[in-house]
């Protein structure tokens, strides 16, 4: 089958034909309709998670996928072959992008029923992510005010719409066409962080989700509440700093749960929107890596195999 693949940190990512990943017992075999590609894959293949998430080389790309299961291990129940589902892979293990992956059964959720199949791998992290931070986190309830950075992005996309599913009044931050893209989402205000510093835009803000960091993250601190949060999800957060102006700040660290996914995918089939950038064949898959890199994707980049038709929310 083909995959993409790194020989060491820092390797350039290249189309490989390997074997068939093994399958145990408990496993389930997909074949991949869709991988999303994250900042996660940018960051495990440059060695900077290399403590957290150690990997063995060579290494296939890419956690988040959608599918169709293929074959099941000898001690796999609740799932058959032609099953449509969703996945998170193991980050040390990888293998999203590929034609075929491996997960232990009890890692699935099943695939939301109102979108394509492939389409359905861009909420994997992104949105599980967001609600975390949001409902895990924050606990964010009705009425308060609630800043995300970057909201035409891949997890900013998805906060946009579960904190208005939350009742909250929602503001985002982007520019140029991130403006509209952050309005139609559902964004109660849109601040154009490039015309003025955030401070003189907004105040008296109770939770910023903060999916940016750095200096971001300083700009943050003045804008919200005594008492107000900071969810950062790029890095930990300076909590002495943030201590110092009676602020409280938390750290995100996104873990796979085949619960929190089966809500998300719930939360798809209600209504919510996954914002795809575009899709790209397999074989283009070190292309759209740079993409991502260099930070212009609105929304999810999504990579199929090769040979797929085009299908319904497709903008490639």
């Amino acid at each position: 089958m083909k995959a993409i693949q790194i020989a060491a940190y820092g390797d350039i990512p290249t189309a490989k034909e390997i074997h068939e990943p093994p399958l145990g017992p408990g496993d389930v075999l997909i074949r991949v309709a869709g991988a999303a590609i994250n900042p996660l894959d940018l960051k495990i293949s440059a060695g900077y998670l290399h403590e957290v998430f150690p990997v063995q080389f060579p290494y296939t790309l890419g956690t988040d996928i959608s599918g169709e299961i293929v074959t099941t291990g000898d001690s796999v129940t609740g799932w058959k072959v032609g099953d449509q589902v969703v996945a998170r892979l193991d980050p040390k293990s990888g293998g999203g992008l590929a034609e075929l992956a491996v997960i232990p059964a009890d890692q699935l959720a099943s695939a939301p029923s109102s979108i394509p199949l492939f389409l359905a791998a861009g909420a994997v992290t992104a949105a599980a992510t967001a609600w975390q931070a949001l409902t895990e986190v924050a606990d964010v309830q009705a009425g308060q005010r609630v800043l995300v950075h970057a909201g035409a992005g891949g997890v900013g996309s998805f906060a946009i719409q579960l904190a208005q599913k939350l009742g909250a009044h929602v503001i985002a931050t982007a520019s140029k066409s991130g403006l509209r893209i952050a309005a139609d989402l559902g964004a109660d205000e849109v601040i154009d962080y490039i015309v003025a510093p955030l401070e003189a835009q907004v105040s008296d803000i109770d939770v910023v989700i903060d999916t940016i960091g750095g200096q971001v993250e300083e700009q943050s601190l003045k804008v919200l509440r005594s008492d107000g949060l900071l969810v950062a999800l790029p890095t930990p957060p300076d909590g002495e700093r943030a201590s110092a102006r009676g602020i409280r700040a938390e750290f995100v660290f996104h873990e796979s749960d085949a619960a929190r996914l089966s809500h998300i995918v719930q939360l798809l089939d209600d209504g919510v929107t996954i914002l795809l950038d575009h899709r790209v064949d397999l074989k283009e898959s070190p292309e759209a890596l740079n993409y991502l890199a260099e930070g212009h994707a609105k929304g999810k980049v999504i990579v199929v195999p090769s040979g797929m038709p085009p299908a319904l929310g497709d903008t490639a």
